[in-house]
This record gives structure tokens, sequence and C-alpha cells, in this order.
């Protein structure tokens, strides 16, 4: 069948045979910009209509085509109108290729009319849902807001506000269940949303829209975080939210309207979600991770100091010794025991690992110098520069994980495209594009002997690959939701993975098969880290704490606090002496595995720090953050060494060759840096 592009026409589909529209005689568009072939007609406004079309480009892959065609020119609804249409194609091209906002395809004018071409969500919009499911219970709304509150970080980093977040306007894709937040069309960037103040101007949809957008069209990011919390009342209750608020009194109703259908949620839900709604701008939440770090209530600590909880009934220290190299004045610790006192976990076992020798590696010739800097000592020299010698372009969209292979010249990444790339260092080309995951990598692995690979990612599975064959072996499956973190440990028998489940699970790496599930977690996990003797294992996320876990009993045996936000990265030296965690709160900490005490806080980035790594030296950091660059520092002296500069956009990911000399960075630029000491 094909559609009529005639915005009159009173009914438009034909058969593909025709040559004119049967029902209005204007003849009939085979193919948009000789490729997009309108089927179906999806929806239609005051200035247009929405088809369903086919890509014929993309093997007549499904799309939608949003036409412009308003029926009066010249007017000032006409002017507003042109403004917002184009406002939309600007939005999505600037948002990239977020996995969880549809991409701009085309954006084009053909026979008067413009058109925008958009990647296809098949799914229901969660208004759907409702109407056939019921409204929403409490654990459907926390899922919601986990979902979505990454999605308004992310435009919202961007200088873009939404605007119009509504329950129609959040559709669930039926093949993954992912969200998505679609409907740019009256977004704006920050500076201009909050210029927009011309008299009667009314943006937004009304019930959704926080008081400042409807009377003088201003928004900020709590703006949007109003609209969602109204989108939870109204999925909540399954009434729409002018219903749920008194205007006489100034109040929302919402919870009296849950009684009366015998119903109600946590306090902490509910404290949420009326801070969410609040009229007053500054009595909001200001910020996407401000309302996710309150979504996780924290037992509060005694005293000033950041320091460690040990989750046990005794208060005996660890055998585990400090490192007695590094010099710092330790900070006197206040320790506290959770109101829940779980079973007797036995003191950390010691740990007494050397620096294992580097395995062999075939001699690797970089073409940038004559020099070969890959099989020089393990140190690195403060007074040398590091220079970035390779820009790895492939990836289609966000490069989330990199690792270099330990056993040859070759470096993995990973993508939310879905894919894993498999790179040549000598001459940067792409050897190996390895696809098993339908959904975005978020980590990967290779075993100490170069041989495995282990991913992981939102399909929430891990994957263990023969690396040299780029065979997939085993797809370990148990997690709820998505998969974030993995680690194998020194010996290769150990693999751990991490997820928004809350959980950490382990397996036999050589078999595939679940050894326990570590549970104790009250926040998504971000990020897991194996001490070398595979004996412990640190973990982090969203209640901005590191974590240390006991493998043999699945104990957890104490936290590390001093975090304000959300830990994205652990990393754990391969002494086994002190672990870094980096955090949405812009710094670095450096632990002391054997106290518990700070030893440094790294500050130097200015937005979130989403990677850490350390040296085989025991004593180099490297970092990358959102801010865009990569920061190499002392472990001993806490001291910023280098600020690596060259991406456009986050830095999501960070490895360190095992000689110590080569760095590669991911990025949400699509590429993969390699920077070179020397």
């Amino acid at each position: 069948m094909i559609c009529c592009l005639n915005p009159h026409c009173p009914h438009p589909l034909n058969r593909d045979t025709v040559q004119a529209c049967r029902s209005c005689g204007t003849p009939l568009v085979k193919m948009l910009r000789g490729r997009y072939q309108p089927q179906k007609l999806i929806g239609r406004g005051g200035f247009g209509r929405t088809y369903l079309a086919s890509d014929s480009d993309r093997l007549n892959a499904p799309c939608v085509i949003k036409q412009f065609a308003p029926q009066t020119k010249g007017t000032k609804a006409f002017n507003k109108a042109v403004e917002l249409f184009n406002q939309e194609a600007v939005r999505l091209h600037d948002l990239g290729e977020h996995v969880q906002i549809p991409a701009l395809l085309a954006y084009f004018e053909q026979d008067h009319f413009l058109y925008l071409v958009q990647q296809f969500i098949d799914g229901k919009t969660l208004i759907q849902e409702v109407l056939e499911n019921g409204p929403m219970d409490e654990n459907s709304i926390r899922n919601l807001l986990l979902d979505i509150l990454p999605v308004l970080d992310f435009i919202h980093r961007h200088n873009v506000i939404h605007r119009d977040i509504t329950p129609t306007n959040l559709i669930r894709r039926d093949t993954d269940r992912r969200l998505f937040l679609i409907d740019f069309g009256v977004a704006k960037h920050f500076g201009e949303a909050l210029s927009d103040s011309s008299p009667g101007t009314r943006i937004g949809t009304e019930g959704y829209a926080p008081i400042e957008q409807l009377r003088g069209g201003q928004a900020y990011p709590c703006s949007d975080l109003y609209s969602l919390g109204a989108t939870c009342l109204h999925l909540l209750t399954g009434c729409k939210p002018e219903s749920l608020y008194d205007h006489m009194a100034g109040e929302w109703r919402w919870q009296e309207t849950l009684a009366k259908q015998s119903r109600s949620v946590s306090p902490e839900l509910a404290a949420v979600l009326n801070r969410l709604v609040m009229d007053a701008v500054g009595d909001r939440f200001l910020t996407a991770p401000d309302v996710l770090a309150a979504l996780d209530p924290l037992t509060p600590f005694r005293g000033n100091v950041p320091g460690w909880v040990r989750q046990t009934p005794n208060h005996r220290q660890s055998t585990v010794k400090p490192d007695r190299s590094v010099s710092v004045a330790v900070p006197t610790i206040d320790t506290e025991i959770p109101k829940t006192s779980p079973p007797t976990v036995a003191a950390v076992p010691a740990v007494s690992v050397a620096t294992p020798p580097p395995p062999e590696v075939p001699s690797i010739t970089m073409p940038m110098t004559a020099t070969n800097t890959l099989n020089a000592p393990e140190t690195i020299a403060e007074s040398l520069d590091w220079q970035c010698v390779r820009v790895l372009s492939g990836h289609q969209s966000w490069v989330t994980a990199v690792a270099f292979n330990p056993r040859s010249a070759t470096l993995v990444s990973g993508s939310l495209d879905d894919t894993i790339r498999v790179w040549d260092l000598q001459t940067g080309a792409e050897m190996a594009n390895l696809k098993g995951h339908p959904r975005g990598v978020n980590d990967l692995r290779i075993s100490t002997k170069g041989q495995v690979l282990v991913s992981c990612g939102d399909d929430g599975t891990v994957k263990v690959w023969n690396l040299a064959a780029g065979r997939l072996i085993h797809t370990l499956e148990g997690h709820a939701r998505d998969v974030t973190s993995v680690t194998i440990g020194h010996k290769g028998w150990t693999l751990a993975s991490g997820s928004k489940d809350k959980t950490i699970k382990l397996w036999k790496l050589d078999k595939g098969t679940a050894v326990r599930t570590l549970l104790g977690s009250p926040a998504a996990v971000r990020a897991v880290a194996m001490m070398p003797d595979e004996s412990t294992l640190f973990s982090g996320g969203l209640d901005n704490k590191v974590r240390l876990w006991d493998l043999n009993t699945g104990e957890m045996v104490r936290f590390f606090s001093g975090h304000v936000s959300p830990i994205n990265d652990v990393a754990v030296s391969p002494d086994g002496l002190f672990v870094v965690s980096a955090s949405k709160d812009k710094t670095l900490v450096v632990w002391s595995v054997g106290t518990g005490s700070i030893i440094h806080v790294l500050k130097g980035h200015n937005k979130e720090v989403n990677s850490v790594a350390i040296a085989r030296d025991n004593r180099t950091i490297v970092s990358g953050s959102s801010d865009r660059t990569v920061k190499v520092w002392d472990a001993r002296t806490g001291e910023l060494l280098h600020t690596l500069m060259g991406h456009s956009h986050a830095v999501n990911a960070i490895a360190i060759h095992r000689t110590g000399r080569l760095i590669a960075s991911a990025s949400a630029d699509k590429t993969v840096r390699v920077w070179r000491l020397g």
C-alpha cells in the first residue's frame, strides 16, 4: 500500500499500482527523496501528518516520516510552527545516537513541504500500556524512573530541555522492552528556553508542564523533572494530573486517590514523587542525578570524616596490611555497625601478591617513531609527554569499553552500536567485528593469557568469546536487567558481573556456569573489580559507596564511604594494596585496602569521572571524564601529572597497556584514541 501525501486527503491509503489517489485525485509520490515510501497514516495535527514508511536503502526497514504542511502561511502561528519543526530536526541531530532517543535519518524539502525522517520505534506508549493493563505499581514506577532519568541527564548535559514529557511521549519498544523518549518538537537549548518569555507563550502539555512553562515559556532541567513526576503520578493512579491537584489548597492529592483504590507506595518513593512536582522551582530536584541518588536512601553514618563500615558484629581489623610506601596522614575514621546484623564474616584474608612478570609479547613496531617503546621498563617518567598516536574510527555510536590484549599487538573496543571491534595496533586497521549483543555493549575484559574475551551489555547477558577465533563460546544469563560491568581474576578461573538489578554474579569462566549471586547492594551496581588473588571483589554503584565482598562466602565484608554521588568505576592496584573509585561527584578517591582509610582525593576533572585504571607499576592512575579529558595521576603523591585532550565528547572508558607506555581512551565521539608516552 502507498499513502497519499496531500495533507487534506480524507482517505489517503491506496494500492501500489495506482498513479493518483482514488480519494482526492492527487498524484501519488512513490518515493520521497528516491528512497522513503509512505505506507500508512499514523498521526495528524494542525501543521502536518505523520506516516509510517519504508526505507528502500535499508532493506525496506520501517521509519517514521513527519510532514510539515500548515494550512495557512505568513501568520504568527505559521512562523512558530516552522520554527518548532526546524528545531526538532536540529535537536535530534544535536543529540546524536543515544540508544533511547529515535535517530534522525533525514531532513529535507520536497514539493514545498518539509519532511523529517526518524527511526521507527515499534511499541506502545506508556499511556497505551496503562489503558490496557491498568495503573502501574511502585516497582514499575521505580524502573521507569531508573530508565528515563539517565536519558534526561544526557539531554540536559547537552543543554537541551525537552519541555513536553508525558505518557504519550514515552514508548516501550516491543523487541527489547527498552523505553524511548520521543517528540522533541518543542525541545530547546537551555539558553533559548530561558529567554522564551513572549507574552502568551504556552509550551508543554496542560497538567504535565510546570507553571514556569505555562506562564512565561521558561524552562529548566527541573521543569522536565516536574513533567516526569506528573507523568509518574498519572501512570501510578490511572488519573490525569489535573484531577490529582487541589487548586484551592494548592496541594497534590494523588496519595488520597491511591488510598481510594486500596493501594499505596513506600514513603521513600512518595517523597521523591512529591518533590518532583513541587510548584516552586527551588523546592524540586535540580538534576536527574539528584533524583537517582534519592531513589536509594542511604543509612547515614556518624561523624563528618568519610570512612569504611564493616558488616560484622565485631570490630577486628583485617589482616591485610596497608601500603607502607605511601606516606600519608590517615584521618580518624568513625566505624558504624549497620542496623541489620548479618551472619559473622571472617576477616579478609591477608593479601601478599607480587606483581606478576610480564608475559611474552611479540615485538610491536609503531609506525609513528623508529623506537619500539612497548618493551620499555614498566615505569612512567613524569618528565615525558603523552601523545595521541592512533585514532580508531568505525563505531557508529558511543564507545563504552576498551581493553588491550596482553599477548598481542591488538586492542578491543565495545560500543552502544551493539558491536565489539578488534583493532591492529600497528596499522590501526579493524581486524574483526564481533556481533552477539542485540543491545549496547557496556564493558569488556580480556584474560591474562589473551585468549578469552568477556563482554556484557544492555541485553542483560554476559558473553564469553574465543578471541583468537572470534567465536562466541558462552552466553551467561541470569541478570534481570542491564549488565554494566565485568571483571576476570588474574588466575583466569573466576568471572564476576555487576548489574542494574542490584546483584553481582560469579561464574566459572571455563565452563560458563553460575557459582553464586552476591546480594545486599541497595542500588544498581555500576562497576566491579577483583583482587589479584580472586578472594575478594570491590563494587561501586548508585549508592555512592565502594563495597568489599568475600568471594568464598558471598558476604559483604565492609563498605567505603566518602563520595557524595554515584560511583561509575572502580579499579584495584595489581599489588592489592589500594583501590580507586571514580564518581559522578567529579573526583577519584584512593583507598587503603588494609585500613579502609582515604589516601587521596584526586580533584581536577570538572565533570563526572567515568572510568579509572591503574598501571602495573602500582603508581600510575589514569582517569577518563565527561569533561572530554584523560588525566594521569601519581598514586603515591596524589599529584596530577598530565591532562590529555583530543576527544570531542565524554571519555567513557580507559585501558592501560601492560608496559604502562600506552593508554587507550574510548569516547562518546565514537572513537578510540591510543596515547603513547615518549
